[in-house]
């Protein structure tokens, strides 16, 4: 029996927020001071860094709950299976639902749980739950779903990542640029078919890192705003994701017994282009190799980092055709991998 997406869908929002429009932007450093800088030139300096020209935000209408049930519908219609079949709706995200403007989070009911009524789905056996495990979040999810078909308590998962990071984000904090909206989901079943899941690998590293993201007050101190927002030490995040994240897949490939030479992509969480490089070259360089051209697939210039729904909506997109010369054809090799709050690492081997 072996473990495999039979169907993936990802819903991209159609507001298309442009770096000059942080232009007018007062930012400001995490102590409240003035950035002595241009906001023209901090702006210049984020996308050279980020590889981040434009990202998506959600209608206003719209919450993360709806993107995940859009996301979800195109994934069981490209499974062409029964909602009505499904054993586990998991979710993957981080702030629930955040109206617009509002100034609280809402996670009851579960967000697993909106998105069943949305899709509309009656049978009680189908069991919706939320999982919050920061950007690896929706990679977790099909790791537990993994878990749940082999031990024989479900035969189909459907497992979403979704997110709207631009209702928690701090207009006065330059790091704000970086957030964007999205989701993707897929479906999992077993299958006597060759591929699916051969490995994977999990990790929490919380004795000096798990605040390195967290929820924080406004860069403008004297702002009467009882908000909180997303905060990161984008420094230290990305010295531990280089040292620890290029071993967790090395681990999980190691683990898989397939040769890197056979790796035909790499879907990384997209966080920051250039992180993302060094990532995947010094993972390469565990084994002595140089990274190959094209091995790792890029999103982040258009869509921005949106958390828990950057890989699947990377793979979907793939699939569909709608990333210029990037393919994944029947028997290649990915790695799925992922770095976020926690702070969490995963990756996953698998066989399309």
């Amino acid at each position: 029996m072996n473990i495999k997406i039979t169907g993936s869908g990802s819903y991209i929002p159609a507001i298309v927020e442009k770096n000059e429009n942080f232009h007018g932007h007062e930012f400001l450093n995490a102590d409240g001071s003035v950035i002595n800088a241009p906001n023209t030139v901090i702006v210049e300096k984020f996308k050279a860094i980020t590889g981040i020209a434009e990202r998506r935000y959600a209608k206003k209408e719209y919450n993360t709950s709806n993107l995940a049930a859009f996301a979800a519908k195109k994934a069981l219609l490209d499974a062409k299976i029964d909602r009505e079949t499904l054993d586990y709706i998991i979710v993957a995200h981080n702030y629930g639902d955040v109206n617009y403007n509002s100034e609280q989070s809402d996670t009851v009911p579960s967000i697993a749980t909106r998105v069943k009524q949305i899709l509309g789905i009656k049978n009680p056996k189908c069991v919706g739950y939320d999982l919050m495990f920061g950007c690896p979040g929706w990679i977790e999810g099909v790791i537990q779903a993994n878990a749940f078909i082999k031990s024989g308590i479900a035969n189909t998962c459907l497992v979403i990542g979704a997110e709207t990071l631009s209702r928690v984000i701090d207009k006065h904090d330059r790091d704000s640029m970086i957030y964007s909206d999205g989701a993707g989901a897929v479906v999992l079943e077993s299958t006597n078919n060759e591929g699916g899941i051969i490995a994977h690998e999990s990790a929490t590293h919380a004795y000096d890192e798990a605040h390195f993201i967290y929820f924080g007050e406004t860069n403008k101190h004297e702002a009467n705003d009882k908000r909180r927002y997303i905060k990161m030490y984008g420094r230290k995040i990305y010295e531990f994701a280089i040292v620890n994240v290029p071993q967790a897949m090395k681990s999980c490939l190691d683990k898989s017994g397939v040769d890197i030479k056979d790796v035909k992509k790499i879907l990384i969480h997209q966080a920051n282009e250039k992180m993302d490089e060094a990532i995947v070259k010094r993972f390469y360089k565990l084994y002595d190799m140089e990274m190959p051209e094209g091995v790792m697939p890029m999103t982040i210039g258009k869509l921005g980092n949106s958390s828990v729904a950057t890989v699947p909506t990377l793979y979907d997109m793939i699939l569909k055709g709608d990333l210029e010369n990037q393919a994944i054809n029947n028997g290649d090799i990915i790695i799925f991998a992922s770095v976020g709050a926690g702070m969490n690492i995963n990756a996953i081997v698998y066989q399309y």
